[in-house]
């Protein structure tokens, strides 16, 4: 297979603009598609006049139980992703394609397990995040989960192996994948809702048989990599490699599943903040919050996995490059990166900031409380207030797992997401009440953005090359003469 690595090498000729653009523009696509996904349940269940903010505060208990499923296959996907990048780089494929054969074993035996736990602790589980708010919203979080959960081996199925095809040199491939099962669940979720009538039921089957689609794709697509070759043993289990990829993904790892860590510690203080409310612990408005917060972080969603997608694009390009020893590249790419995801934060905080009312109006408003609104619009304002740097701080975490720093990457991720993100949820509300949750999201954000500075500033440092180091030992003397 070795006269196959030579497919790969514009990996390092090309302009780090033109990779980025190539990878991430699809990779882009393939997560904003993914996170539609929950999203575009919201919306139709919202404008569902039989369902509205009940239904809403329902999809918002089931989610964080989804990202469990996802925070394990972008484990073990971005991870594969990740080594195989680093093995074609050095020339291991033999290495490379039984990572992938395992990556696919590993993930269908964790969503076959995860499954079960989902069915036999659903009642613990939405209880825990929040689901007897009211007793309409457990109704229907049971109906929605009980067939999200059917569709768990199948979305993990789909989300892991994404990035194996984008590490294969096919990143539109990838995007077509996720897409198709995206049009597949808005073409079906306003038949199911609306003409059918199936309610929350309808919802989740509309969910499901995209998923069912994206994993048809993208099992079709193993037998026509291009970079490795796919045999019997490839599949053989090998927990050598399984020790070497996971660690790569386990960055992605802990930015998922933290944000269920972080979903647990918000939903709950929602609940008991807004039972001592005045307005939102009448029974007739208790829902509202659990609500209006699941959209304003299905918003933030959107963001992200614009965010995510544009470092994640990079990640075989700059393993490919780390690999070679190529860190000139690695530290254009990175330079390139933060520069694109700060712009994308400073857009994102104008629309959160200025349209708010236009956001929650895609929610089904005007056929709610005016309390739902005022509520969306505090909600936008604060909560996202900080979501430049919340751009900045991702984009840091994931291109340190795309140079194959693990263990800083994993660290600053699980301060953010479990430090700053589930202890200032559990601790702004004693003094803030409700706008304590509100509070806690840009907080943990400036205070990991404090702390992404000075691994920025490692990094940079430690891909400069000899040349542009004494360059700017000639530039500081120089400036020292000026002054002088």
């Amino acid at each position: 297979m070795a006269e196959e690595k030579p497919s790969s090498t514009f990996l390092l000729t090309e302009r780090p603009a033109e990779l980025m653009r190539r990878y991430s523009v699809p990779c882009i696509i393939s997560l904003l598609v993914a996170a539609l996904y929950n999203i575009v349940d919201q919306i139709f269940i919202a404008n569902a006049s039989y369902l509205g903010s009940a239904g809403n505060a329902a999809n918002t208990v089931v989610y964080p139980l989804t990202v469990v499923a996802l925070s394990l296959a972008v484990m073990v996907g971005d991870g594969c992703c990740a080594y195989v990048s680093l093995c074609l780089g050095s020339g291991r494929t033999e290495d490379a394609h039984r990572s992938v054969g395992n990556a696919i074993v590993l993930c269908a035996a964790v969503s076959l397990l995860l499954t079960a736990v989902h069915y036999l602790c659903m009642p613990a589980l939405l209880h825990a995040f929040g689901g007897d708010v009211s007793p309409q919203t457990y109704a229907y979080s049971v109906e929605y989960f009980t067939w999200i959960a059917a569709g768990i081996p199948f979305y993990m199925l789909g989300q892991a192996l994404n990035p194996i095809i984008r590490s294969d040199g096919n990143p539109k491939f990838a995007m077509k994948a996720i897409l198709a099962g995206c049009i597949t669940n808005l073409v079906l979720d306003p038949v199911f809702i609306f003409l059918f009538r199936w309610g929350m039921l309808g919802a989740a089957l509309a969910t499901v048989l995209g998923q069912v689609l994206t994993a048809a794709l993208s099992v079709w697509y193993l037998f026509h990599l291009k970079t490795v070759r796919l045999a019997r043993n490839s599949f053989r289990p090998d927990f050598r490699l399984i020790r070497r990829f996971l660690p790569l993904g386990i960055t992605s790892f802990l930015s998922q599943i933290a944000i269920v860590a972080s979903m647990l510690a918000i939903q709950n203080m929602v609940v008991r903040c807004g039972s001592q409310d005045p307005i939102f612990g009448q029974e007739e408005y208790a829902q509202i919050p659990m609500a209006v917060l699941g959209i304003v972080m299905k918003v933030f969603q959107i963001v992200i996995s614009i965010v995510v997608g544009m470092a994640a694009g990079t990640i075989p390009v700059a393993g490919y490059n780390r690999g070679a020893g190529r860190k000139d590249r690695c530290l254009a790419l990175f330079r390139l990166l933060l520069r694109w995801e700060a712009m994308v934060g400073l857009i994102a905080l104008v629309i959160v900031e200025v349209f708010p009312r236009a956001l929650i109006g895609i929610f089904g408003a005007a056929q709610e409380s005016p309390y739902y609104t005022e509520f969306a619009v505090r909600c936008f304002r604060v909560y996202l207030c900080m979501i430049v740097l919340a751009c900045i701080n991702k984009a840091c975490f994931i291109y340190l797992q795309a140079l194959g720093d693990a263990r800083s990457s994993s660290v600053l991720s699980l301060v953010r997401e479990i430090l700053f993100g589930v202890g200032l949820a559990l601790l702004l509300p004693l003094w803030f009440g409700l706008d304590g949750v509100l509070y806690s999201m840009p907080a943990s954000d400036l205070l990991t953005f404090v702390l992404s500075v000075f691994v920025i500033s490692s990094t940079v440092k430690k891909l400069r090359t000899p040349e542009e180091k004494r360059g700017k030992e000639v530039q500081k003397t120089q400036n020292l003469s000026a002054a002088v």
